[in-house]
């Protein structure tokens, strides 16, 4: 199963980095964008470096970097590619696929190694246009993910209703491609769980997966949400048993058509309820 959640960490913060490995997420994210101030994205890096370069137990680590189109991207995935510590790289504001393969380029050096696993965050119009072109751009991207923020401000966007076609857009490009389903973009306001129950089921029912986090406080509120519920959990245990006992396509006493799709869908269900160690009976 893809990673269910994913932390972001300042990059300028080390001592948070190393508190953060010990909060639950799947992933730790590393950023040495948007929460690094410019006075201080040189010793971003150089922190982020030395705890690459010399890994402690925890999470997968990934690092998000500066805007590719910009002075600093370059050096900070040339800098970091290679070291032991670093499980995939985040490329902010992806718009085309050739970014993509030059971000790759940068990471392997020339070497015939693939490079680390590369992750494209669409906050853009032409990004999200360009979404399925960014997911099939080179064999090391494994993902997509949108940058809400960014992409709200551009589009002119006042509620929720305005994101459903990029969000949906997103999903459709990346599993399109071939990738896990995306997760989604962090809720701002680290305070309003309710607000994030509410919005991680809204995206679970959108086909994303899991979500990006800004506060350890968050990573419970996401599980909750992304895990299969007790009913969920019973009514796919129904539908496994139903196609076990009876091949083709069939009906439940309740009236539910289980068919090939439905079944693999009931089996998912269960596979993520037994990772979770989430029972109903």
């Amino acid at each position: 199963m893809p990673p269910l959640t994913w932390l972001y960490v300042p990059g300028d913060r080390p001592g948070t980095v190393a508190k953060a490995r010990d909060c639950g997420a799947d992933v730790l994210v590393v950023d040495l964008e948007d929460a690094v101030a410019g006075d201080r994205k040189e010793y971003a890096l150089h922190a982020t470096a030395d705890l690459l370069a010399d890994p402690a137990p925890g999470p997968p680590v990934h690092v998000r970097v500066n805007a590719l189109d910009g002075p600093l991207a370059e050096r900070e995935i040339r800098t970091l590619a290679g070291l032991p510590g670093l499980a995939g790289l985040r490329l902010p504001k992806g718009q085309h696929p050739a970014e993509v393969r030059r971000a790759a380029a940068w990471a392997d050096g020339g070497s015939r190694a693939a490079g680390p696993a590369l992750y494209a965050l669409l906050e853009s119009a032409l990004g999200i246009e360009h979404a399925y072109a960014i997911a099939t751009a080179h064999p090391t991207l494994r993902g997509l993910a949108l940058g809400e923020a960014d992409l709200r401000a551009e589009l002119g966007v006042r509620d929720e209703a305005g994101l459903a076609w990029p969000r949906s857009r997103a999903v459709v490009a990346a599993r399109a491609a071939g990738l896990a389903a995306p997760p989604q973009s962090v809720h701002p306001d680290v305070r309003d769980t309710e607000g994030l129950a509410r919005s991680c089921a809204q995206g679970r029912d959108l086909g994303f997966w899991g979500r990006a986090a800004i506060h350890p406080r968050q990573l419970p509120v996401i599980e909750a949400a992304y895990l299969p519920s007790a009913a969920e959990i019973e009514a796919a245990h129904q539908i496994v048993g139903a196609a076990a006992a009876e091949e083709g396509a069939l009906a439940l006493p309740d009236g539910r058509f289980v068919d090939a799709a439905v079944v693999a869908g009931a089996r998912r269900v269960l596979a993520l309820a037994a990772r979770a160690g989430v029972a109903s009976r």
